[in-house]
């Protein structure tokens, strides 16, 4: 792990293109941090208490500067298994009110046993989901010493409290997983036609660079969300095609042809399921 300015005072660190192991402590998305003149803004607070450990560790190597605050992008186990570390600082957790489903519902419960059997012992029986101190539902300004945040909720989207953190200042957006770079989306249940929708919006803020919650950062905004956003359209084109000639799915993933994406990172493990789960969105929608 190793700390990387996006621009003046932004930061973020780089999670891995893999899936989650204990061989690399669930590393496998990105957190950024925002340092200013009264303490330090993080977002999202990575996939174990050990990998929160190591970013506090990056952020002492910059300012000596209190942790004030954590921004989450959304609840999913990969930005917010680390949380616990932050909430034991006292600093504030905001989240997108949505985030509170996720925290009580049986997927949640059963993600993190799970993961205390597969990520161990980085994830264990002292690992636990941490509820947001302040939850916002509308866009929402904070300004911490010298520097104004605009948190904007944009979900549902990839997930259902998706949340973005733009610096006007610096032009820098932390767009959490709307956004993938330099390998293949994580779209699960998503709504991949709000996501589309989102991620013009994003568009609209006029970034210059951009944090993905999942690749390096971005100095061509247009450029580097398209791969996402392309990729969510041919989902929605081929699995929609399937779903109203009610042609069964295996079928359907056979004859499509997935040339432009087999040779991104994490296709194997990601797309089939990405699929199926579109082919499903797209029944329901077409009903």
């Amino acid at each position: 792990m190793q700390a990387r300015e996006a621009a003046p005072g932004c930061w973020y660190v780089q999670g891995l293109s893999a899936l989650g192991s204990p061989a690399n402590q669930n590393f496998i998305s990105n957190a950024g941090f925002i340092v200013t003149h009264k303490g330090v803004v993080v977002i999202d607070a990575l996939g174990s208490p050990a990998l929160a450990e190591r970013l506090l560790a990056e952020i002492r190597k910059i300012t000596p500067q209190p942790v004030t605050h954590v921004i989450l992008t959304h609840y999913h186990a990969d930005h917010v298994y680390g949380l616990q570390v932050f909430a034991a600082l006292g600093a504030q957790i905001i989240a997108q009110q949505s985030g509170r489903e996720y925290l009580v519902s049986d997927t949640a419960r059963l993600r993190l046993e799970a993961s205390r059997k597969e990520l161990a012992p980085w994830i264990d029986e002292q690992t636990r989901l941490v509820p947001a101190t302040q939850w916002i539902n509308g866009r929402t300004e904070l300004t911490v010493g010298d520097t104004r945040l605009v948190l904007q909720p944009v979900g549902p989207a990839h997930t259902p409290d998706d949340l973005v953190v733009y610096v006007p200042a610096r032009k820098v957006l932390y767009a959490g997983d709307l956004v993938f770079r330099n390998r293949i989306p994580f779209v699960g249940d998503a709504d991949s036609g709000h996501w589309i929708q989102s991620l013009d919006t994003l568009l609209g803020l006029g970034a210059e660079v951009i944090v993905p919650g999942h690749g390096p950062a971005s100095t061509d905004a247009r450029k580097d969300m398209q791969l996402t956003r392309d990729y969510l359209i041919y989902l929605r084109k081929t699995m929609g095609a399937a779903a109203r000639d009610m042609t069964p799915f295996d079928e359907a993933y056979q004859a499509t042809d997935w040339s432009q994406w087999e040779n991104l990172p994490l296709f194997g493990p990601a797309n089939r399921m990405n699929a199926y789960n579109t082919y499903l969105l797209m029944e329901h929608e077409t009903k």
